[in-house]
């Protein structure tokens, strides 16, 4: 639909970066995505290697076993990364000569080991990527001391839901600089010829010595009965130790190493006799390297031949000095390459600086460096986020014998319901430790930074979820592997929309993905009113909906009072996705009037959903207590009756986020919607009464669609802006930190249901312990939150203004209170007045130490009252949005807030590549080849 506004401000093409320029050649179908960092950072204790009838993930397959055993269905590593299909993987091995175990992979607990679930016991750090991972900056702190495995489990074990994480800083090992800070660079020379450099800093007063083994790896794709052709690598003559590696898809790659490195070569195969007590078919399995370093055993292959091979050095890194080791791959023989690593410093230095510029171009100049900082690696985070995920559930089910379509079978099993899925794909991760396996509706939100870096990705990313291999038939969208079945909150018409902003910013939408996604959006928003809406009133259901623990009651559980639940949370998603579906049905109308139809449906679908949440007259079981101004959930028991469910929490904020303004030029541009939308209007006007007037024009003649009218919006305020309650210093608490001294208590049948605010981590085991929406500060929320200040203000201006924080006496419009809100969710990385970043909390390790303080880690969530990082620790995922937030901040203003027609926070800053955004067919090679196109 073309507008009466300019697109963003577009670079001249002489001065694009390089890395626009590599953006342009991929969407030409140079294969600058095809290496990058998909390599999984745990692939053990993943329902995808589970084939236990106990369907423990933890227990089948554990740390200890995956030195020594082969996975089914991907491959994990330091630093790593693969072809985009997982093929061939690149990755780091480290020997402290002091470990017991050579560190392939990064140590964590199990969700059982854990006082608060699993958890990664390491410090690594996500510095630096380019779109096309030209260019890319890992850091990881090795402890020069053995590594306590055995202490982090026993520890952790032995402490309550009620204290903190033991953790491995608390240990000691980084005591007085006694660890090696270890640099891993990947720089493309081309497409297909990466240069890796490990460099190793030894932060301590003494000499150390450090065992480097850059290793090259096939993925196993031949054990398992499919006939798939075997790999090999084989040690070739070259003028410094190589390695040819052949594949029947791939071709030939070739690894180099520097003179003086060791090839040790194994298979990638199970040590049988170690994981199963059976005799092993080959002498040379999975862990040979690591017992012929370790141990002197005879478990490498003389012949120099194997699939799996590693380069080791030994580096003598002395007292507060550093050394180095490279490594190429590459597609070029021996002899095409005499010299593989001339001017590798160069190469490194050119992308290195290319990172720096191409970051400069999409930082507003009134961003602060230390913000820009930030930005830059929660996007660094993003990109590293990516991994390629392999999941075929109709022959994990068939080698389980739990596929209910054929026997022998076992019924009722995990995931038995999804055998039509087949997910072989590059696709963002929410932590690729801690969830190692995507979840939809954090993907969704991923999709928001990962466009300001590479919205060809982010596009494919929604494409993807909403395709044959993903989407269920009957249009559930699956939730994440642990139970595909489970509900997430249908956010992905939002970031379907979001991104459809971004693009009418930068020239015409994406007709075809539009189309595409409207259509499977239809099929989904089907299932949810057919699915969770059981009583047909417009009131919905869904579970925990992504936010675990929040209610009194398990809500993915059958209640302990029976009868359901009526979660003013769903109800709220549900009234946005009909939002959302309305808007893209009105965009696509400009181009085929069919779509009108649709334009009318979901208004009417919103309007009945507004009416159903808070129904004319008084009900003391409805959602809206009025005497409390506040939404809850209902508990609707057996016989009928209802009572509300007094915890304050996100689930009654999340009204507030049903919000959409229609601009007055949609209405006069379509003309027979507005007047049919205003005869339906018209026929329920006495439904509207407590619900935001459709008819009533607001700035520049907009009308607003929302769940709450004036005042409602007002009495909601007042709570989430006061820091008594729900407004803390680093954003909206998930529950109103009132509950602290007022806890919600339910007593049924002499059993206790409690709710009490609670800041850090959580104390009950609800949904695995691992994370905690009883307190904390969750940023995808508060975007959410920001974005409904945002669509208010659009319609009221600056005529309303409200008190932030409450009691203050400050009077702010409603977008200087989404300002606000932002540069206190911001500033929970930045550094304060006295230097600290409330993100590390009192450890002052993180705080003081020039190795450590401008590290940042984004983790899940936040604490309620200081702003402590908590939950997985590398979940730039939705944190990652705080890019988002910090680059709107560098760039917004009132005025141009309330003159834009298109959403503000999907407001382009720079046009990548001097071009639209490409089509839907071209994006779907961001997120990996088809098998076909990669195969030579």
């Amino acid at each position: 639909m073309s507008d009466d506004h300019e697109p963003a401000a577009l670079p001249d093409p002489a001065t694009l970066t390089a890395e626009e320029r590599r953006l342009h050649e991929a969407r030409t179908g140079v294969p600058w995505r095809a290496w990058g960092p998909y390599l999984s950072e745990r692939q053990w204790g993943t329902v995808r290697e589970d084939y236990s009838d106990s369907e423990d993930a933890w227990s089948y397959f554990t740390h200890d076993q995956a030195r020594s055993r082969a996975y089914r269905w991907g491959e994990d590593g330091l630093a790593g990364i693969s072809d985009d299909k997982q093929r061939l993987c690149l990755a780091l091995a480290l020997w402290n000569e002091r470990d017991p175990i050579l560190k392939e992979r990064l140590f964590g607990l199990t969700n059982a080991e854990g006082n608060h679930g699993e958890d990664v016991k390491e410090y690594y750090f996500y510095v630096d990527n380019l779109p096309t991972h030209s260019y890319q900056r890992y850091l990881y702190k090795y402890p020069q001391a053995e590594f306590p495995y055995a202490g982090l489990v026993a520890v952790n074990r032995a402490r309550s839901r009620q204290e903190l994480e033991y953790e491995l800083i608390d240990t000691g090992v980084f005591d007085d600089g006694r660890y090696f800070d270890v640099e891993v660079e990947h720089a493309k020379a081309a497409p297909e010829d990466i240069l890796c450099r490990v460099t190793v800093h030894n932060r301590s007063d003494r000499d150390a010595a450090l065992h480097v083994l850059p290793t090259l790896w096939f993925r196993n794709t031949w054990s398992w009965g499919t006939g798939e052709p075997k790999p090999r690598l084989t040690r070739v003559q070259a003028a410094c130790p190589a390695v040819r590696a052949e594949h029947h898809q791939l071709g030939a790659l070739y690894l180099y190493a520097e003179p003086g490195a060791a090839l040790l070569f194994c298979e990638n195969e199970t040590n049988t006799a170690r994981i199963f007590g059976a005799e092993t078919a080959g002498h040379y399995a999975k862990d040979g390297i690591g017992e012929h370093l370790l141990r002197g055993a005879d478990t490498v292959n003389p012949a120099g031949a194997g699939t799996k091979v590693a380069a080791q050095v030994r580096l003598a890194v002395p007292a507060g000095g550093q050394a180095a080791v490279l490594v190429r791959l590459t597609r070029q023989a021996p002899d095409r390459l005499a010299a593989p690593f001339a001017g590798a410093g160069e190469l490194i230095a050119q992308r290195r600086a290319e990172a720096d510029e191409f970051y400069d171009a999409i930082t507003p100049p009134a961003v602060s460096s230390d913000a820009k900082a930030v930005m830059r690696q929660a996007l660094a985070g993003m990109l590293w986020s990516k991994q390629c995920y392999y999941f075929d559930v109709d022959r994990w089910l068939r080698e389980r014998h739990a596929h209910p379509l054929r026997a022998p079978a076992r019924r009722g099993g995990r995931n038995e319901a999804w055998f039509h899925m087949l997910n072989h794909d590059v696709v963002s991760m929410p932590d690729k430790w801690e969830y190692p396996w995507y979840a939809a509706w954090d993907l969704a939100f991923h999709c928001l930074p990962l466009a300001m870096v590479d919205p060809d990705f982010a596009k494919s990313q929604i494409d993807l979820m909403l395709s044959q291999g993903y989407l269920h038939p009957n249009g559930q969208m699956p939730a994440y592997e642990w139970n595909f079945g489970d509900v997430n909150p249908p956010v992905h018409a939002f970031a379907a929309l979001f991104l459809q902003n971004l693009e009418s910013g930068l020239g015409q939408p994406d007709l075809p993905f539009l189309q595409e996604c409207f259509s499977r959006l239809l099929l989904n928003f089907t299932w949810w009113v057919n699915r969770k809406d059981p009583t047909g009133r417009n009131v919905f259901e869904g579970g925990f909906l992504g936010l675990d623990n929040i209610g009194v009651f398990d809500r993915s559980a059958a209640l302990p009072t029976g009868g359901r639940l009526e979660q003013a949370d769903g109800t709220a998603w549900m009234a946005m996705f009909s939002q959302n579906m309305l808007e893209l049905a009105l965009i696509l109308a400009a181009y085929d009037e069919t779509y009108e139809e649709f334009v009318l449906k979901f208004v009417e679908h919103f309007f009945w959903i507004a009416a159903a949440v808070d129904p004319v007259g008084e009900h003391p079981d409805e959602m809206w207590d009025d005497e409390d101004g506040f939404f809850y959930d209902v508990l609707r028991l057996p016989d009928g009756t209802g009572t509300r469910i007094k915890v304050r929490s996100l689930v009654g904020l999340l009204p507030i986020c049903a919000a959409t303004v229609i601009e007055a030029r949609d209405l006069e541009r379509y003309p027979k919607i507005t007047e049919r939308a205003a005869e339906f209007l018209a026929r329920n006007r006495d439904l509207l009464t407590n619900i935001a007037d459709p008819f009533v024009p607001g700035a520049a003649g907009r009308r607003l669609l929302s769940l709450v009218n004036e005042d409602k919006l007002r009495r909601i305020l007042a709570r989430m802006l006061d820091e008594e309650r729900f407004l803390g210093p680093h954003g909206i608490r998930s529950i109103s930190r009132w509950h602290l001294d007022h806890p919600y208590v339910l007593d049924i049948a002499g059993t206790e249901y409690r709710v009490q605010y609670e800041p850090a981590e959580s104390t009950t085991g609800m949904f695995g312990g691992n994370s905690n929406w009883r307190g904390p500060v969750w940023f995808p929320i508060n975007l959410l939150l920001i974005r409904a200040l945002i669509t208010h203000y659009r319609y009221y201006g600056d005529g309303l203004k409200v008190e932030c924080p409450t009691g203050s006496g400050t009077m702010m419009t409603l977008y200087e209170v989404a300002l606000e809100l932002s540069g206190r969710l911001a500033g929970t990385f930045l550094r304060d007045s006295e230097g600290r970043r409330p993100v590390y909390g009192g450890t002052r390790l993180f705080q003081e130490d020039p190795h450590w303080r401008d590290l940042i880690l984004f983790y899940e969530y936040f604490h309620g009252d200081n702003g402590a990082g908590l939950g997985a620790a590398h979940q730039t995922g939705w944190t990652g949005v705080v890019a988002r937030l910090i680059q709107s901040l560098g760039q917004f203003d009132a005025a141009s807030v309330l003159d834009d027609p298109r959403w503000p926070m999907a407001r382009p800053y720079r046009r990548l590549a001097a071009e639209p955004v490409a089509g839907v067919t071209t994006a779907r090679r961001a997120r990996g080849l088809t098998e076909h196109e990669s195969s030579r």
